[in-house]
């Protein structure tokens, strides 16, 4: 699923099992992207806690989000399909930012924060 999600076109799709229904969550990355950059994100009360905490503003989550790339991919996340995203602001600060790919109004983010460089290989890979 992975390289699905570098594919800007995909859709993504996970079946409920435990109710037998299938749901469609159909963001591409282009749609978030569009939606970070546009400031049409919501936050999840967990990530607001963490904006708050983290002096991240909301300029700065577009400026990121315009851009960011997909480094990790959560199918099975508790709520919906998930992935972390990897973006820069203009001053090359990076971000990371957990996004829901479910079919919402607005991207919601579940958490965001600036990785630890001695947590991650080039922001990307966990040590």
């Amino acid at each position: 699923m992975a390289q699905a999600l570098t594919d800007t076109s995909a859709t993504f799709a996970v079946e409920c099992i435990s109710f037998g229904v299938f749901f469609k969550y159909m963001k591409t990355l282009d749609q978030i992207r569009k939606q970070l950059s546009g400031g049409e994100f919501e936050f999840s009360r967990h990530a607001f806690k963490r904006v708050v905490e983290r002096n991240i503003a909301d300029q700065e989550i577009r400026e990121a989000g315009a851009q960011a790339s997909v480094i990790e991919d959560y199918p099975d996340d508790k709520y919906s399909h998930s992935c972390l995203l990897l973006g820069f602001i203009q001053t090359g600060r990076p971000l990371h930012i957990q996004v829901s790919l479910a079919e919402t109004e607005l991207v919601t983010i579940i958490t965001i924060y600036e990785p630890d460089p001695n947590e991650w290989v080039n922001y990307t890979t966990r040590r």
